[in-house]
């Protein structure tokens, strides 16, 4: 376990949800920071075909996708806790909120962000097209439930929390989303939370 290295970079929201969920199960890792030019390298490719991040190194196996790799850590390290229930309907809940983070979380508000703070040539209307549509219905469901999937924190949470929370980087307020804002509050306030480094937001935020 003492030789687990992630590679990724501080600013990215894939990256956070996994350092989240390693420092949150107290598992020790080397962190290695991986930018744009080293994941054009032939060696990074090696690990990942697509160059993204992250990738984390156990045991001499390479994995990739953070969601998989939250699903990989918890099922290795922490069966049967929490993170990851095993009866079918709460799994469920998981995987649903999973495709969320994956969709329109990373496409919403994480598109605006990766827009407005990096250039990404990715459309920007269309991103807060997606926010505007999904943050309602997640200010809905968090009216009524204290964390995304279960009575307790979740990998679902942790993957959702980097891009809603930095939301505000894209122009995207959370103003409007007050039980968001307390669901944040509460990843926030679990043993072993780290924020990612804040960026300046926007002058315009809608």
């Amino acid at each position: 376990m003492s030789g687990m290295q992630l590679f990724g970079t501080p600013l990215s929201g894939h990256t956070h949800r996994v350092r989240l969920l390693l420092t949150m199960l107290d598992l020790p890792f080397d962190f290695k920071d991986a930018p744009a030019a080293v994941r054009q390298t032939g060696e990074f490719k090696q690990l990942n075909p697509l160059a993204q991040v992250p990738v984390l190194i156990d045991g001499g196996q390479a994995l990739t996708d953070s969601n998989a790799i939250m699903v990989y850590l918890v099922k290795r390290y922490a069966p049967g806790s929490h993170w990851l229930p095993e009866d079918a309907l709460n799994a469920a809940e998981v995987q649903k909120w999973l495709s969320h983070a994956a969709g329109e979380v990373r496409y919403g508000p994480g598109s605006a962000r990766m827009v407005k703070q990096f250039s990404a040539p990715e459309a920007y209307e269309a991103a807060l097209a997606i926010a505007d549509k999904f943050l309602p219905q997640m200010e809905q469901h968090l009216l009524e439930h204290e964390f995304l999937a279960t009575g307790r924190p979740t990998i679902a949470d942790l993957a959702c929390y980097s891009y809603v929370a930095t939301a505000p980087e894209g122009g995207v307020s959370l103003a409007p989303y007050p039980a968001i804002q307390r669901w944040l509050a509460r990843i926030e306030r679990l043993p072993g939370f780290a924020a990612m480094p804040a960026l300046p937001p926007p002058q315009n935020i809608r």
